[in-house]
This record gives structure tokens, sequence and C-alpha cells, in this order.
């Protein structure tokens, strides 16, 4: 089988990056869905569980996405955002934005548990 060269290598793990992130992000939006309108259900609780579970993930990284260690094996230059098909803005302010979108959404669903 011919090998992949750096360029393809790189677009894969873009690939990759973005379907993970956008389950992830629609986990997040979810969470916060379910704190809003008061769908506290089992979708909810695994959202938050695979939330969690990046988190762990970006812990054990010392806060880099483990996809985004992998694809400086394939650039020079690793810009904002070269690992992963969005806007500049987004990645660069991506963790900002939606910890601050799920941590609203966990307070939100946990007071609808609770009270």
């Amino acid at each position: 089988m011919k090998r992949l060269n750096k360029s393809t290598k790189l677009t894969l793990i873009k690939l990759i990056h973005t379907v993970i992130w956008g389950i992830l992000v629609a986990a997040i939006l979810y969470v916060l869905y379910a704190g809003v309108f008061d769908r506290v259900n089992i979708l909810a609780w695994l959202s938050i569980g695979l939330v969690f579970i990046e988190c762990i993930v970006l812990l054990i990284c010392k806060s880099r996405c483990p996809l985004t260690l992998l694809g400086h094996r394939y650039t020079d230059n690793p810009y904002v955002g070269f690992d992963i098909f969005l806007p500049t803005w987004l990645a660069k302010h991506n963790k900002m934005i939606f910890s601050v979108l799920f941590s609203i959404g966990l307070i939100l669903t946990l007071w609808r548990v609770l009270f």
C-alpha cells in the first residue's frame, strides 16, 4: 500500500479532529439546552460524561489536544488552527467559549436536578 504524504496525513488529522470537535460541541450545547429547558435525561448525562472524558484527556496532555500534538509531526508551520477545519478566531478561543457554555449548562442542569 502506498504511503501517505505529510499533507494527506495532516488533512486526515484535521478531518478527524473536526468531527470529534463537532461531537463535543453538540454535547456541550445539549447540556446547555437540557439545563435551560429542563430536559435533563440520559442524553444530558452522557453528554456531561463525554465532556468530562475530554477534560481528562486535556489534563493528561497538559491542555493540548492529542491530535494537535500528532499534527505537529506533519507541518513546519503550526499556526493557530492548523490541525482543524475551523476559522482561526474560533480555533484560538475555542476552549474559552465552550468552557463557559458548558459551565453554564452544567450549573443549570445540576440546579434542575437538585432543586
